[in-house]
């Protein structure tokens, strides 16, 4: 078992000094290599004669001299090695998936007088920016539950549909346990009125000339986190079905 660790870390190690030797500056390297030998040697010299043994430097010496210079002719090749590494290093990057890309990270926005609602169709993560009033510029994800509770109490006065995407966001996020008892279970709204074709992209998330499948591929993946059925909101089910009606019959 011993032997096995000492082995492991051995090739660790190996594999970290030759992707050093990769990214160096060949010149660099060289000089490290030296001063390397040069301190070994001095050591491995103070070593053995303390113990008597200074005939092994010797024949060590004449074992290592053919050894460094094959290692100081390799260097030649260090920059075409770095080369490659980075262009395959560029492969890798480029095949991967650009997390800012819309198909990366599609999301929903429904914006009202207080809120600015996200919503990320893949996780089924919502989260909002708080717009106007009290706390303005901050997250609701940034509040307490007692907050949040002060602020829907709020919107319920002043705006309905601030108050259906808060109502939304606590239901997301603490399920039915925010609800005070005796509390109302909604806010009374079920929409707003004419809804642009900006605003319906971004409820659903997709792009200017967006196709009829992408369009409802869209509205369909959003109704499966968020219909009322399934715990979801009834307030942006009704957004969610505007936007596909009103992007379809554009």
């Amino acid at each position: 078992m011993g032997r096995f660790i000492l082995l492991f870390i051995a090739v660790v190690l190996s594999v970290i000094f030759v992707n050093w030797l990769l990214k160096e500056d060949p010149k660099k390297v060289a000089r490290f290599l030296r001063r390397g030998a040069l301190w070994f040697a001095v050591g491995l010299i103070i070593l053995m004669a303390a113990t008597g043994r200074l005939n092994w430097i010797f024949a060590a010496i004449a074992a290592a001299v053919p050894f460094m210079g094959r290692l100081l002719s390799a260097l030649r090749y260090a920059p075409l090695l770095s080369q490659l590494f980075t262009h395959f290093q560029n492969a890798q990057a480029s095949a991967q998936p650009r997390s800012g890309g819309a198909a990366a990270r599609q999301t929903s926005r429904v914006q009202s007088r207080f809120l600015s609602m996200t919503l990320e169709h893949d996780t089924g993560d919502m989260d909002g920016d708080i717009l106007d009033g009290e706390h303005a510029g901050s997250k609701l994800s940034d509040l307490e539950l007692d907050q949040l509770r002060s602020l829907l109490d709020r919107y319920r006065q002043q705006d309905k549909e601030s108050a259906a995407l808060l109502e939304a966001y606590l239901d997301r996020k603490y399920s039915d346990t925010w609800r005070e008892p005796g509390a109302r279970q909604d806010s009374g709204t079920t929409g707003g009125g004419p809804m642009s074709a900006q605003e319906a992209r971004e409820i659903l998330g997709v792009e200017d000339g967006a196709t009829k499948d992408e369009i409802t591929s869209a509205h369909r993946k959003l109704m499966q986190k968020l219909h009322p059925d399934r715990g979801g909101s009834t307030y942006l089910a009704a957004k969610i079905n505007q936007a596909k009606d009103t992007l379809l019959r554009g």
